[in-house]
């Protein structure tokens, strides 16, 4: 039968824990990742918070005879802003809460 865990050393680790998480996700409101789309026609900045803060777009991507390829690098840039916004939130968060395993607590 393996060992009970300490509990005052879990309740420590987890103080500690939810410190650093707190942390890290303060600190994502000021991390900003830039994706663009089109050869760079159109350039999106989002927090790691996931807001989108702007949205810039060439003026030579617009060109009324084909709104639909504007729309279509508008959405993927933003959507590819959106998804390196969450990498970096995963990174930044992901190893923080990987600190349980060595608590004795399999599987957390």
């Amino acid at each position: 039968m393996p060992p009970q865990p300490n509990m005052q050393q879990l309740l420590k680790q987890a103080q500690k824990m939810q410190e650093q998480m707190l942390a890290a996700q303060e600190s994502l409101k000021d991390e900003v990742v830039e994706a663009s789309a089109g050869g760079g026609m159109v350039t999106v900045q989002v927090t790691g918070e996931l807001h989108v803060n702007s949205i810039t777009i060439n003026p030579e991507a617009v060109d009324p005879d084909d709104v639909e390829l504007l729309q279509d690098m508008v959405l993927a840039a933003v959507n590819e802003g959106l998804r390196s916004a969450q990498e970096l939130a995963s990174a930044k968060l992901g190893g923080i809460a990987g600190g349980l395993g060595g608590l004795g607590l399999p599987g957390l």
